[in-house]
């Protein structure tokens, strides 16, 4: 095998890694100007869920208090 310094191979090996860079850079450069931008709306949420939450837990407590059966408590 040949040393590609002192053969003068090493010219072909950067104009290789030249050219493998510029199509990388072109393609980055293709990708980004066909890329669509989509806007997304602000979402806004509802301030009254908080209240409705909270009336839900309510009720489930107090479905619980009204068990068909009485749980005994451990000893």
């Amino acid at each position: 095998m040949q040393n590609p310094f002192e053969s003068g191979h090493i010219k072909n090996y950067l104009l290789l890694y030249a050219s493998v860079v510029v199509i990388m850079v072109l393609f980055f450069i293709a990708s980004s100007l066909f890329l669509d931008q989509k806007k997304v709306d602000k979402k806004l949420f509802n301030k009254d869920s908080n209240n409705t939450q909270l009336n839900i837990q309510k009720t489930q407590q107090e479905q619980e208090n009204h068990l068909k059966f009485k749980l005994l408590k451990p000893l």
